[in-house]
């Protein structure tokens, strides 16, 4: 891409009146880019002025800082033409984004003022300084005070240079009567945050009466540009302090990596053509400025130069801003996507209701039932079926599995016995005395009587707590469904605690009632304990057998004792039978009630709680929560501020591509 700069030719020496000097140095500095150039200026205009900035995209800015009084203001003026506000103390207490536009069909100057979310005010040369003013106190109030919001002046003249520059707060480190205690530090931290980007070129302006190694414009641009490759230092009132400027700007002590240009600012009453005119002059006849090479000197050659480094940064720069542009399309697009559906009817948000139901049972139905934790592998207050188990471990270890007995001292069966001597009357063969069952459970169960309750409301409450994670994870985006799920949660743990309280005191009172039950899990473990009821009553019935038997649920018995009480001995090992059978099923039934809860409970009583009530639950969810709502906003309009930025790169990528095929 060419770079060329169409420079107008230079003032003649023998031309001495003002009016033609100055006609030949507006030409100079008039002198633009050609038609390669100026689109590049205008597009990253553009995005500057959608702030596409504010998606984290730096744009090449030329950024103009300096120590208070070091003449920063006097060389944007001279760049300009026009003057800026003036006085004691910080002048420039908002960050002031410069555009200037060469028109040379413009007959007077355009100039407008650009703030606070887009208001735009037109001014005139004459009244740019009082409107600037009044933007600043609107932004940054009436006294000495400052602020990080930008100012944009748009200036399309006649003669003017093509360049965009942020004028920022000169440097202060004492505060003046009326400025914060803490002005260092506020100005400070503006002009980091604008020269820290590569993407910045620091225009530093110096003035010849100070040493630049003190300068603290110097100290601050050398933190993020140590080499200087994106540093240009002005130099100003070198006409107050000759001496030695030579020296300073070709010794380059302070490691200007883009070099020097030393200037001549407008002095009292005088016009800015006349000050060029003086400017020339002073270069080419002062006996010790005049030695500097006029490569480094003069408002027309900063021009060319800041035009040159412009095109150079915006050129190195425009693939990256594409790339970036691009990639955070693509991220705020997708992250877009991935939020929650924006619900319009009560449909919507029954749908929507019930997608996140059955997505908090298929969790549940993994964690609970299947154990399965691939959802949350790291989770371990997630892992359901293992902290259940857990539980039931703990439990195990206080209700023993073999149904206790009344004395360690006992002889196997002995207690059951005496309960049917005390019971014996008129009873069906085969058939277990009711009173004994009776007697003999109410006395075990006692014994244990608050552990079962104990368990029961230990799982539940992990469970309920496990439930209502689960759902706050899949609800998340619907916070407002989230309460009354939560109280119908809440309902449904209360009831399933009754429930599993109640079907243990019923299992009891099934056995109290009957000398049988139909409980298939029950009988099942009685079945087997009963498959050594015949090797059990040989061993007592028979005195030539041994008194030792190994019998299924007991282990290893001693029987010489019950061969006194042959007949009890049966009926008392069906009672054992029974009693042990019962003890083994209540463990079984806690998995179940969880088993059941999660395939049928939750999902009715959680569409009942939300559902109810003529759908008043669900149409809160049309109603999105004010994160949900703030960050569907921000990110539509970011992706259409995004969009647009898009389209401008991509027209001026095509005409570059057009300009290179001709």
């Amino acid at each position: 891409m060419s770079t060329k700069l169409k420079m107008g030719s230079k003032a003649d020496d023998t031309k001495s009146s003002a009016s033609s000097d100055s006609a030949v140095t507006a030409s100079a500095i008039a002198a633009s880019y050609d038609d390669q150039i100026r689109p590049l200026l205008d597009a990253v205009d553009r995005l500057r002025h959608l702030k596409v900035t504010q998606e984290g995209i730096q744009l090449p800015t030329i950024v103009v800082v300096g120590d208070q009084s070091s003449g920063k203001s006097s060389v944007l003026e001279s760049l300009a033409g026009i003057s800026l506000p003036r006085g004691q103390g910080i002048c420039t207490r908002v960050p002031l984004v410069m555009r200037l536009q060469d028109d040379p069909s413009a007959d007077s100057p355009k100039l407008q003022l650009q703030y606070s979310n887009g208001r735009e005010v037109d001014t005139t040369e004459a009244k740019v300084a009082d409107a600037i003013n009044a933007a600043t106190a609107e932004i940054a109030g009436g006294g000495k005070g400052i602020s990080d919001a930008p100012i944009t002046l748009v200036v399309r003249k006649r003669g003017v240079p093509d360049l965009t520059l942020v004028d920022l707060p000169g440097i202060t480190r004492v505060p003046v009567q009326g400025q914060p205690e803490d002005i260092y530090d506020q100005v400070s931290k503006i002009i980091r945050e604008y020269i820290a980007p590569k993407e910045s070129i620091i225009l530093n302006v110096l003035s010849a009466t100070v040493d630049f190694p003190t300068c603290e414009s110097i100290r601050m641009s050398q933190q993020v540009d140590r080499t200087g490759e994106r540093t240009l230092a002005v130099v100003t009132k070198v006409d107050k302090s000759p001496e030695g400027l030579l020296e300073k700007v070709t010794m380059d002590d302070v490691h200007i990596g883009l070099g020097y240009v030393c200037v001549r600012n407008r002095i009292g009453d005088e016009t800015y053509d006349q000050a060029r005119v003086e400017e020339e002059r002073l270069f080419k006849y002062h006996p010790l400025l005049s030695k500097i090479d006029k490569t480094m000197t003069g408002i027309p050659v900063l021009a060319q130069r800041l035009m040159q480094i412009q095109a150079g940064i915006i050129a190195k720069c425009l693939p990256d801003i594409v790339k970036q542009i691009n990639d955070r399309l693509s991220r705020s697009s997708a992250e877009l996507d991935q939020m929650p559906q924006d619900l319009k009817s009560v449909a919507d948000a029954v749908m929507v209701f019930f997608q996140i139901i059955r997505k908090v049972c298929n969790s549940l139905e993994k964690v609970l039932v299947r154990g399965e934790f691939d959802e949350y592998p790291d989770e371990r207050e997630f892992h359901g079926t293992a902290r259940i188990a857990e539980m039931l471990t703990g439990y195990a270890k206080k209700l023993p599995s073999e149904c206790p007995i009344m004395s360690r001292d006992d002889l196997f069966l002995m207690e059951e016995i005496r309960i049917l001597e005390e019971t014996k009357g008129i009873n069906l063969p085969n058939f277990l005395p009711r009173s004994a069952f009776l007697v003999l459970l109410k006395k075990k169960v006692e014994t244990i009587d608050q552990v079962p309750q104990d368990l029961v409301n230990g799982v539940w409450a992990y469970v309920e707590e496990l439930v209502v994670k689960i759902l706050h994870k899949h609800a998340d985006d619907f916070p407002q469904m989230q309460s009354p799920c939560r109280r119908a949660v809440q309902s449904l743990m209360e009831k399933a605690r009754a429930r599993s309280a109640q079907h243990v005191k019923e299992l009891i009172s099934m056995e109290l009632v009957a000398d049988y039950t139909a409980n298939p899990d029950y009988m099942k473990t009685w079945s087997e304990i009963m498959e050594g009821f015949e090797k059990f009553m040989e061993a007592v019935e028979d005195k030539s057998k041994p008194t030792k038997v190994t019998l299924e649920g007991f282990g290893e018995v001693d029987v010489s004792h019950l061969r006194v009480h042959a007949d009890f001995a049966g009926k008392a090992f069906d009672l054992r039978a029974r009693l042990t059978a019962y003890w083994k099923n209540i463990i079984v039934l806690v998995s179940n009630f969880v088993k059941l809860l999660v395939e049928k409970d939750l999902e009715e009583e959680l569409g009942n709680g939300l559902l109810g009530n003529k759908l008043a639950g669900v149409e809160k969810m049309l109603a999105p929560s004010p994160s949900t709502g703030t960050k569907r906003e921000r990110l539509k309009k970011s992706i259409v501020l995004l969009r647009q930025s898009k389209e401008v790169v991509a027209n001026i990528m095509d005409k570059i591509s057009a300009a290179g095929e001709v």
